[in-house]
């Protein structure tokens, strides 16, 4: 920004100045400094989202984010007829690192700075590449079961035309277009409305930054859309591994990248070396030397593992894992996609580290669960209100139920607990790249979770 000084700095807008004037003529001045950076200068200093702990400065060098970018786009085959709207912050290296892949491939890179506006834009520019965090396909997954669901006759012909199209997954997975004519039916009265959201022009739909659920990945595919997810962190530039259009396996993050080499941990989790790998996070020395091995490692600080054909699937962040008073480890953002694969769950925040059992905080989609309320006869005043109903806590724990019969015994959820507000980047709840912050989340409710335990304090007392 142009109000920070930094010695020996340009500033934007100086940079910028007379540019409508200069048109496309060089400058030989800019061209000499941008000739003369090595790869292990400093290129930028990105901090950690902090979703467990305090956010920290991750410095990337030119040679850092080079060696990804020049390779992890290669199975696309992007070229100067594609788009994409950069939407993410431009704080989070997967923004970066998408519009300087992009750029070199010669794509147009479009800007929406308002998360709210991107349906518009999406419907107006027409991206040929959509990447996302998980959290904007739920909730664009949401939107159109919410829609649905206030007309019985497009509420019977979307659950019609998802079944359909569940007979087809396997095609979608393979990048194949399903030749039956009920898919095709259902294609063109249901799947094209929902690809028109995205624009309508999407040729790839990529994932990143949080682990995608299966339920909703799944719920794509069979709605028509192949969703590639990858993975990657802030220290590595960003890409480990991505599924591509050729090498495809719903539920992995897909094959790593080839300038990463990694292993398995003896206790799971990943490390990785290459590189694109960081050279030390910002003026914390410690920190710096507890995220390498002996080796230079990378810890990840996620567990892992790779299925016999090379295919990488991420279970959960190390630090994440909930580990019961008796031993048992739980991995929270897999029962937390579970629940929010319905409509009326916006969040869900799992807890119970040393505790004998899992509950969960939840934050509701309150625009769903206003019209539910409403259709059901429940009158209220205020969210407060409204998340203590009885009828309310009835539907919830109904969706609970349903969760935890796809679980274990030891990872079922026991107690519950509705909140009264959204949680959002802006109050504090979100990371930029909308994942929880589980410490604020922990901090803020702390009351709320001490109370699913408070029997326990009782019986060891």
């Amino acid at each position: 920004m142009d109000d920070i000084k930094v010695p020996g700095a340009v500033t934007f807008s100086s940079l910028m100045e007379n540019s409508e004037s200069i048109g496309k003529q060089r400058d030989p001045a800019f061209d000499r400094r941008a000739y003369e950076v090595h790869p292990s200068d400093f290129a930028t200093i990105i901090y950690t989202s902090g979703t467990t702990g305090e956010p920290k400065g991750v410095v990337l060098t030119h040679g850092n984010i080079a060696s990804n970018v020049s390779v992890s786009t290669d199975p696309f085959g992007f070229d100067n007829s594609d788009s994409w709207i950069s939407f993410l912050p431009l704080s989070h290296i997967t923004a970066r690192h998408l519009d300087y892949a992009l750029s070199c491939r010669g794509a147009t890179v479009a800007y929406c700075s308002n998360f709210e506006r991107l349906p518009q834009s999406m419907t107006t520019f027409k991206p040929t590449v959509f990447v996302a965090v998980p959290r904007v396909y739920e909730k664009i997954r949401q939107e159109v079961e919410r829609r649905a669901a206030l007309s019985p006759m497009k509420n019977k012909m979307l659950h019609w035309a998802l079944k359909t199209g569940k007979g087809s997954r396997e095609a979608i997975l393979r990048g194949a277009v399903p030749g039956s004519l009920l898919w095709k039916l259902a294609n063109a009265m249901v799947f094209k409305k929902v690809k028109d959201a995205f624009g309508g022009k999407v040729r790839f739909y990529v994932s990143g930054g949080a682990p995608l659920g299966l339920d909703t990945a799944e719920w794509f595919a069979d709605a028509g859309i192949r969703i590639l997810e990858g993975y990657g962190l802030t220290e590595t530039s960003p890409l480990i591994g991505v599924n591509t259009p050729l090498d495809y396996r719903i539920g992995s993050v897909g094959k790593t990248v080839p300038n990463i080499e990694c292993r398995i941990a003896e206790d799971g989790e990943l490390l990785v070396r290459g590189p694109s790998v960081f050279i030390g996070y910002w003026q914390k020395l410690q920190s710096t030397a507890e995220a390498f091995d002996e080796d230079r490692w990378f810890r990840t600080g996620d567990i892992a593992h790779f299925d016999a054909e090379g295919f990488l699937y991420v279970t959960d962040r190390k630090k994440e894992l909930l580990k019961t008073s008796g031993g048992k480890l739980i991995a929270p953002q897999p029962i937390e996609n579970k629940l929010k694969a319905n409509m009326m769950v916006a969040h869900a925040a799992l807890v119970g580290d040393r505790h004998k059992f899992a509950s969960v905080l939840i934050a509701p989609n309150f625009a769903v669960l206003e019209e539910w309320a409403k259709a059901n006869g429940i009158e209220s005043e205020n969210w407060k209100q409204l998340v203590a109903h009885p009828k309310v806590l009835e539907r919830y724990q109904a969706i609970i139920d349903e969760v935890n019969s796809t679980l274990a015994n030891f990872e079922t959820i026991k107690r519950f607990q509705l909140v009264a507000e959204e949680w959002t980047i802006y109050s504090g709840e979100m990371t930029p790249s909308l994942k929880l912050k589980r410490r604020v989340i922990a901090e803020r409710y702390a009351s709320q979770i001490a109370a699913f335990y408070a029997d326990e304090a009782v019986s060891k007392a």
